[in-house]
């Protein structure tokens, strides 16, 4: 571990109370210099710092700055997961893409504090601006056929909706298949890629992504989104960034585990958004009016066409919207 690392530990430790140059120094076994140098790296970082003559150091009490030690202390440490955070990237699901190649173990997950080519479904961009959203991907190698790859943005809607709900209180539902919302407002996409494996058919390696708008940018939401896009909260929550990342993480994983099993259609069923109202499906330029009945046992939408006939959906180039 870093001495910058070491200090911000000392600092969220002491959180809201000043800790002298002296005392970091002694602790550390480093000079007062080093210290002052790790503060301005971790200012320059975004983390809320004050810094008093003959008082100190103290991290602001409502400090919200993602960082790997500040997710960590909210992981299950059983975990297999590896985290590496990074200011700002084109894009969490490229660069795991990446480590994947290189044959990068399961668990491996990145995260940043913003992204300039965040991707979502249907080639559509991500919008990640710096310092209100969280955008994380973890690395997976399930032992799956590619028809089932589907479980794995369906445990990740599951868990983003169970880690806003122990961290805020607030009941999200999910939009089928992969939107994550809190009232009529989208919190959250999830986009999961996968790579083949043509001497078993199955998946190689899967990389899933996940986008959460935290808090609402500081100029708003852009035209093209500004009337769907959501925010998690309205006002700066301590630390609520790492405490939302460790749990989805804690979430996912504690689905995962049992991901070959399925099993996950009733805590789905029980978040699914417009059972019992009428939406339309929309594949290219064909909208296909139907009203939303559940989902089945792999959670692909079951919907009622006008006729009367039932018809399972799967995900794919497929959306719907309420009509």
């Amino acid at each position: 571990m870093s001495v910058k690392e070491d200090i911000e530990q000392l600092l969220e430790q002491s959180r809201g109370e000043f800790v002298s140059g002296e005392e970091i120094a002694g602790k550390l076994g480093c000079t007062r210099g080093a210290v002052w140098k790790s503060v301005r790296s971790l200012q320059q970082q975004g983390f809320s710092i004050e810094a008093v003559r003959n008082r100190g150091y103290r991290l602001e009490a409502d400090n919200d700055v993602l960082s790997r030690r500040g997710i960590e202390r909210y992981i299950d440490n059983k975990l297999p997961v590896r985290i590496e955070v990074f200011d700002s990237v084109d894009s969490t699901n490229n660069i795991l893409r990446e480590y994947a190649n290189k044959g990068e173990k399961e668990g491996k997950t990145v995260i940043a504090q913003r992204q300039t080519g965040g991707k979502g479904r249907l080639g559509r961009s991500f919008f990640s601006p710096s310092d209100t959203g969280l955008y994380l991907s973890i690395l997976l190698r399930p032992k799956l056929e590619i028809t089932q790859a589907v479980r794995i943005t369906t445990c990740a809607a599951l868990a983003v909706c169970d880690a806003v709900e122990q961290t805020t209180g607030q009941k999200p539902s999910i939009k089928w298949v992969n939107d994550v919302y809190l009232g009529d407002r989208k919190i959250c996409g999830i986009l999961t890629e996968a790579s083949l494996s043509m001497e078993s058919g199955g998946v190689d390696y899967a990389v899933l992504g996940i986008g959460v708008n935290v808090y609402e940018p500081k100029d708003g939401f852009p035209d093209e989104i500004k009337n769907v896009a959501g925010a998690v909260c309205t006002r700066k929550s301590a630390d609520l960034r790492n405490r939302l990342a460790a749990g989805i993480i804690n979430s996912f994983m504690g689905y995962y585990e049992h991901i070959d099993k399925g099993g996950f259609r009733d805590e789905y069923s029980r978040r699914l958004m417009w059972k019992g109202e009428n939406i339309f499906i929309i594949s290219g330029e064909n909208k296909t009016p139907c009203r939303v009945v559940d989902v089945d046992e792999e959670c692909r939408l079951k919907v009622e066409l006008e006729g009367g006939e039932h018809k399972l959906i799967s995900s794919g180039e497929i959306s719907i919207r309420k009509r």
